[in-house]
């Protein structure tokens, strides 16, 4: 008698599970494509660049290659593939979507009211506390101590919900820092060049010392086995400085000195107003 015949209705409940991901990164994608498109059209001249494009979509399969099969799965069993999906969804999949220029691209396809009304809430207050360096900081490698260090990662294993809730909180706080660090899209107020490297030498540490206490075994609240976690501190560990090497790259390539010099020469309110193409 064969033991390990498989449930088909398992099995039916499995794909279901990865099909919703599916069909939501597709749904982003097709989304983006058509404001694309809808821009273009507006302005032909401005037209739209085809690396924004090409970085978005690269950003949906970096998260589609986390949520789904063989990753998704793994990451479940496996402490290994729970650190290499977190360095995905919270890092790599958001610098890629941020240097998409999302926000801009939207400005350009909103009708002039619709616009307005985006842009007073990017400069509300909340959203200059928000898009605040240090509290970026915070929210994306702050909250790692919190998620390793103390009971919530064992918690969040067990509760399909809450894990869901967690990779939501690693994609948004890490578009987030990859926004205030080095995004192209407009922001209330841009920290200088030196703020800002500052605060990524700041996570490049956090990391580094996360990641080491995790491999010594210090505070570590994760229910795997050992081997497991000290695999997993070496990804959070190398993968993490591979992330904001890349982050820095971005930083310097869209850095516009002469935009900070126009910008001097203008009223403050003007310039908490004023857009980057």
């Amino acid at each position: 008698m064969d033991h390990h015949t498989r449930d088909p209705g398992h099995d039916a409940g499995s794909s279901l599970q990865w099909l919703l991901p599916a069909l939501v990164l597709l749904a982003v994608a097709g989304a983006y494509l058509l404001l694309v498109r809808r821009a273009r059209r507006r302005n032909p001249a401005q037209g739209w660049s085809r690396w924004r494009t090409g970085w978005f979509l690269a950003g949906t399969v970096l998260l589609a290659v986390a949520l789904l099969p063989p990753v998704a799965p793994f990451a479940h069993e496996d402490f290994r593939g729970h650190m290499a999906q977190h360095m995905l969804i919270g890092m790599y999949a958001p610098l890629a979507l941020v240097l998409a220029a999302p926000v801009t691209l939207l400005l350009r396809t909103l009708p002039a009211a619709r616009g307005r009304q985006l842009t007073a809430v990017l400069h509300s207050p909340p959203a200059r506390l928000i898009a605040h360096p240090a509290v970026a900081l915070v929210l994306s490698t702050g909250s790692l101590a919190v998620l390793y260090f103390t009971p919530l990662h064992n918690a969040t294993m067990g509760n399909p919900a809450a894990h869901w809730l967690l990779h939501a909180h690693f994609l948004l706080s890490g578009c987030l820092f990859a926004h205030v660090i080095a995004g192209p899209d407009p922001a209330p107020s841009r920290p200088t060049v030196r703020a800002r490297l500052v605060h990524l030498g700041v996570a490049i540490a956090a990391h580094a010392v996360i990641s080491q206490l995790m491999y010594g075994g210090f505070w570590v609240d994760i229910h795997a086995p050992i081997s497991q976690i000290q695999a997993g501190a070496e990804i959070m560990y190398y993968g993490g400085d591979i992330a904001e090497l890349l982050l820095a790259v971005a930083l310097v390539a869209t850095w516009r000195p002469e935009s900070r010099q126009a910008a001097t020469s203008r009223p403050a309110a003007t310039r908490d107003m004023t857009a980057p193409a």
